[in-house]
């Protein structure tokens, strides 16, 4: 009996999760990854006892973490040291407004009403609508797949989009519920979580912010890098195999199944099934003989970008909340920079994750560790993008923001910086146009059975899961990716080679 072969390309989250189901059905399953340790942009840099996550900083939506890993076998809250973070995080306006987003509603009410006159109960409705978006996407859109075109266009479904109010814009629909401007930022930022532009998302994406306050927002002890390095060592007591620092050059086809893959040492392995788990375009673009498939492809909205700044700090700076975001004063016209001109405001608005206020070990004692992200312009050949410059303008409008919210002597005491730039997203992780939120968006015609699918129409072994594909970007959507591509592969293959087995009796 010949189990049969698989090969995972990337060892991201979901190839990884992937790796796992697979291992557990009895395929014979092997990890390659570019570089030198899993995770992808989901992994972690340490430096002078400084620890910064490098992708995302907050784990939301957990009932979907705890669904994907009872798939894997795991108890998800037994998994980690999880901390539920009471304060989500504070927002400081541009116009010297704060607000502390919190699960005490005593709070939230005081709050809220001093903004806004019966802001309070409007927000509780804002909550139930958002919420009941998030349910509804989840079961009859996100978690499910769309094996052909009229599962997803049919008659229920349209009225399931017609539901989630996808011909609406989320900014629409956030004056529903408030007239406060800063209110509608508060509650309409998140979809900068996906790479979207908040003025333009459909009122769909209000799940967001809905289900940051109904599950809450938690933080494992360790970082989120504690997630990719738990898939890693379950795979690998899976049976798991991983080759670290081998880059795929060409998967090799042949007819129309894929046949070998191509490694630029000249090595060339064949396998019985294949998953890609790098940036799917990337994978179209240079892995794949798709020339026509991946123009086509280049013709996506591609989510923004981010420069990310890491800093460690020769001491502590407690004002900050775990999560801080600072909006911008010209709060239009740094989304115009970022998602019509592919650039950056003068005042740009940023988030600042300070992960040592819940848990100690990421910074020396006395000392701080945070990490700055400036949503800017993805990678845009027909734009000229000087990106020392636009690295410098940040950083001091970053600098020069702080200053004025109070952290005065901040920029003094930070003893090294490391720098990730939309350039170094791309040359790290394959990510195209270095789309660090997941470079396919989310518009309605880029999602279910439009999004890219999960496994490739012409070659019939050939698989992909990641944020790419379906159901979309964001680490909870990138494990029901896992999720779904694997229970695809499972209904579609048998594990064991039934032709080898037939030989050997």
């Amino acid at each position: 009996m010949s189990k049969k072969s698989v090969v995972i390309v990337g060892a991201g989250v979901a190839g990884m999760a992937t790796a796992i189901i697979l291992a557990k059905n009895g395929f014979d399953v092997t990890v390659f990854e570019k570089n030198s340790q899993a995770g992808g942009r989901c992994s972690q840099i340490v430096s002078n006892g400084h620890r910064f996550d490098l992708g995302a900083t907050i784990l939301l939506m957990p009932s979907i973490y705890r669904e994907v890993f009872r798939t894997l076998g795991l108890n998800f809250d037994e998994c980690f040291d999880l901390k539920d973070l009471s304060s989500i995080y504070k927002l400081y306006f541009g116009n010297g407004e704060r607000l502390v987003i919190s699960k005490d509603e005593a709070l939230m009410k005081m709050q809220l009403e001093a903004m806004e006159p019966e802001s309070f109960k409007r927000y509780k409705a804002y909550l139930k609508a958002g919420y009941e978006f998030f349910r509804d996407s989840y079961k009859n859109l996100l978690a499910r797949n769309f094996y052909t075109l009229f599962q997803f266009a049919n008659l229920a479904n349209l009225m399931m989009l017609f539901r989630l109010k996808v011909y609406l814009k989320h900014q629409t629909f956030i004056r529903r519920f408030f007239k406060n401007k800063n209110l509608q930022q508060a509650f309409t930022f998140q979809n900068i979580y996906l790479g979207q532009n908040p003025l333009k998302a459909p009122a769909l994406f209000s799940m967001l912010s809905a289900a940051e306050m109904v599950e809450g927002a938690l933080f494992p002890v360790g970082g989120m890098g504690r997630i990719p390095s738990k898939l890693e060592s379950v795979a690998k007591e899976c049976g798991v195999k991983f080759v670290f620092n081998k880059i795929v050059t060409k998967i090799d086809i042949d007819g129309k199944r894929a046949n070998q893959l191509i490694c630029d040492d000249g090595t060339i392995t064949k396998f019985d099934l294949f998953v890609v788990n790098s940036d799917l375009p990337y994978a179209y673009r240079n892995l794949l003989p798709d020339k026509g498939l991946s123009g086509r492809m280049e013709k996506n909205t591609y989510a923004c970008s981010a420069l990310v700044f890491h800093w460690g700090l020769s001491k502590p700076f407690p004002a900050f909340e775990h999560h801080n975001i600072f909006l911008s004063k010209q709060y239009k016209e740094s989304l115009d920079a970022i998602f019509d001109h592919y650039s950056l405001s003068a005042y740009p608005s940023f988030y600042v994750h300070a992960p040592v206020r819940t848990d100690a070990s990421a910074a020396p004692e006395n000392e701080d560790s945070i990490s700055v992200i400036v949503p800017i312009g993805h990678l845009n050949e027909k734009n000229h993008q000087d990106w020392e410059a636009l690295k410098k303008g940040a950083r001091l409008g970053v600098l020069e923001r702080l200053k004025i919210e109070g952290f005065i002597d901040l920029e003094e005491h930070i003893k090294f910086e490391v720098c990730y730039t939309p350039q170094a997203w791309k040359s790290i992780y394959n990510v195209s146009r270095g789309s660090v939120f997941g470079s396919i968006g989310h518009q309605i015609m880029q999602m279910g059975y439009f999004r890219p699918h999960n496994r490739h129409d012409r070659y019939k072994n050939l698989y992909f899961a990641g944020g790419s594909t379906h159901p979309g970007n964001g680490v909870p959507l990138v494990l029901l990716s896992a999720k779904l591509t694997s229970e695809r592969i499972l209904k579609e293959n048998h594990p064991v080679d039934i032709r080898s087995e037939e030989i050997n009796t």
